[in-house]
């Protein structure tokens, strides 16, 4: 039986064993140590999740590797007749990002309705991760001899930083050429740079309980998402509170937002909720932190350092994606800068925000940096840099690109099909001659880092097809079953 056929044969099973594999709820955490004292460097889920697909590959027979916990692989070794043989890469990730709020199915358990697989790591990047190990294991199964050695990469921190892969490279090599199925088809052959950082300023702690006061503000989990919730506790005067909520009222009835007060002990608590999205496609979604600040503009604090803070975010971020008001607005030939708001936590003491921009290939972080610099002029707020994932581009007549590009066209019938250039920032960045590849369609509904993250059945075994195709083409070339 031929290895596409066995494919087809397994894909009960591969169902059952993404379920198992979602059941992890592999959120990248701190280090703790086992019972026996082994360190778990990304927490207890992702190691878990890691010795599951290491377990998997040993049953099937596979060489598995691990990198000191920080990633490892799963390897089908090149026939042996051939010396020192290249090694092509799958490289994906086993952790995911927090499962949030307002889900209809239980996040951590693989459900099947109405034609769409639901459930965290579904789509990023369990899903397509566990597609790839299949085709090795139906290619092993019917006998085919690869020309060289097919390594499935497991990265741990996708989520939170590049850290895991990058220790994994210095310890087990790089390959030759590879991809990660993290993205879209038909092909990523450019990722933005992504820079992270802090604009934080210090306030002066008021000695005094009289007018209004902001307690507290918090909105976001992760940089690299759009917050769907942001909240802000406000300590007034009794007599305060009916002039918030009017004011309230008529900013709803004005804007439209979804934002709402309520009182919780002495305190009013104000809520917004807007629409959660990937931080690299911010337009997608509606930042509830913006909401709140904005709302918070039309409120006058009794801390003026503070009044300050939120008038700087309402004039220079407010709801704008692209850094125009704050000064970093760019674009090249290929790709254009988008910027999120991803975290927001103002005290009686501090305030500050977590930023991620994603900025084009042809440019530099300190370009971006210097237009921000500019604006934060005057103002006393300062910035607190944290990461910088430099930009990836391979042109489009790299012979990888047109292998690639010429698999998805044949299987799809898609001929006008071109390399895409995106924001997000995969693996593709620290594994070198590494490109994205998949697994989204055009078109095709995006729910990663959202509620309910789904795919749809068809579309998930279309996905299988394509990577069948393209692994066996860039292992094996002209080898036979």
């Amino acid at each position: 039986m031929g290895y596409i056929e066995l494919l087809e044969s397994y894909r009960e099973d591969i169902l059952k064993t993404l379920g198992e594999l979602i059941a992890f709820p592999s959120v990248s955490l701190d280090p703790v140590k086992s019972a026996d004292g082994k360190l778990m460097r990304y927490g207890r889920a992702v190691q878990d999740a890691y010795e599951y697909m290491l377990n998997l590959g040993e049953s099937n027979g596979f060489d598995t590797f691990d990198a000191d916990g920080y990633a490892g692989h799963i390897q089908f070794n090149a026939d042996e007749n051939i010396e020192q043989p290249e090694t092509l890469a799958i490289v994906g990730h086993l952790d995911v990002v927090p499962e949030g709020t307002g889900w209809d199915t239980d996040p951590f358990k693989l459900e099947i309705k109405d034609g769409y697989l639901y459930g965290r790591g579904v789509t990023d990047d369990k899903g397509p991760l566990l597609a790839c190990f299949y085709v090795m294991k139906a290619m092993k199964e019917a006998g085919i001899k690869p020309k060289r050695n097919i390594r499935l990469i497991m990265g741990l921190d996708e989520e939170t930083g590049v850290t895991g892969m990058e220790k994994y490279v210095e310890i087990a090599g790089q390959p030759d050429l590879g991809f990660t199925p993290d993205a879209d088809f038909p092909l990523i052959n450019g990722e933005k740079g992504i820079l992270t950082f802090d604009l934080a300023q210090k306030l002066t702690r008021q000695t005094t309980k009289e007018g209004l006061r902001l307690t507290k503000l918090e909105g976001g989990a992760v940089s690299n998402a759009v917050p769907a919730t942001a909240k802000a506790v406000i300590a007034a005067d009794e007599g305060l509170y009916q002039h918030i909520k009017d004011s309230l009222a008529q900013y709803v009835i004005e804007s439209g937002y979804d934002i709402s007060a309520k009182k919780q002990g002495s305190s009013l608590v104000i809520e917004a909720k807007g629409v959660a999205a990937h931080g690299a496609k911010p337009s997608t979604g509606l930042n509830a932190i913006s909401i709140v600040m904005d709302f918070l503009g039309r409120l006058q604090f009794s801390n003026e350092e503070l009044n300050d803070f939120i008038a700087f975010y309402n004039d220079h971020i407010g709801f704008d994606v692209a850094g125009e008001r704050i000064g970093c607005q760019m674009r090249d030939e290929v790709s254009e800068l988008t910027l999120n708001v991803g975290i927001a936590s103002i005290t009686e003491e501090l305030a500050s925000l977590t930023l991620n921009i994603r900025y084009p290939v042809t440019k530099t972080s300190d370009e971006v940096f210097a237009g921000i610099e500019k604006s934060l002029e005057g103002s006393k707020i300062g910035i607190v840099k944290d990461g910088d994932i430099k930009p990836l581009y391979i042109a489009s007549d790299n012979p990888m690109v047109q292998t690639m590009m010429d698999v998805y066209r044949q299987e799809t019938g898609d001929n006008d099909a071109e390399p895409l250039v995106i924001g997000g920032g995969t693996y593709a960045k620290a594994v070198n001659n590494t490109l994205a590849f998949g697994a989204m369609f055009p078109g095709e509904e995006d729910t990663m880092h959202q509620k309910n993250e789904r795919r749809s059945v068809e579309n998930f075994f279309k996905m299988l097809d394509i990577y069948a195709k393209t692994i066996y083409v860039l292992s094996c070339g002209g080898c036979d079953e």
